[in-house]
């Protein structure tokens, strides 16, 4: 099985925060269940920021347009957000959402799933993503203001 995903350390303040911790639930996720994967830099490389702005289907864009990390993907199948990702695992069909087949010892249900040989998961987030959204937020923090509550 062959996995990209994006990720890396999210920007300053709480907004960066809050997409750093859901990154790194994401990654931890992946990595505990061995599911292979790539992250994918957006902050970094402007080629991966613009392919996942196109590939978000619009419904699950904001209204402004621009989606937070982490965004997943199974090669260039959008799979969701960190919200969806969320509720796939409490509802025990994580596989299903990922697209792949779930593991022989696993609860989940198989149904569609994508062909082993072509899987691949793309988790897309990171760093300057973060602070271009804390630029556009609504002014809600002060300068200084980046403590974790």
């Amino acid at each position: 099985m062959r996995t990209r995903a994006a990720g890396a350390a999210a920007g300053r303040g709480v907004l960066g925060l809050e997409i750093r911790k859901k990154q790194q639930e994401v990654v931890g996720f992946l990595e505990a269940n061995k599911i292979d994967f790539k992250e994918l830099d957006i902050a970094g490389d402007e080629d991966n920021r613009r392919w996942m702005r196109e590939n978000v289907p619009g419904e699950k864009k904001p209204q402004n347009g621009i989606p937070l990390p982490p965004q997943i993907f199974n090669e260039e199948q959008y799979c969701g957000d960190f919200d969806s990702f969320f509720s796939a695992k409490e509802e025990n069909i994580i596989y299903s959402f990922l697209g792949l087949a779930p593991p022989p010892d696993s609860k989940e249900e198989e149904g569609e799933t994508a062909t082993e040989e072509t899987e691949e998961i793309a988790m897309e987030g990171v760093e300057g993503e973060a602070e271009e959204e804390e630029e556009t937020a609504e002014g809600e923090e002060e300068p200084g203001e980046d403590e974790d509550s």
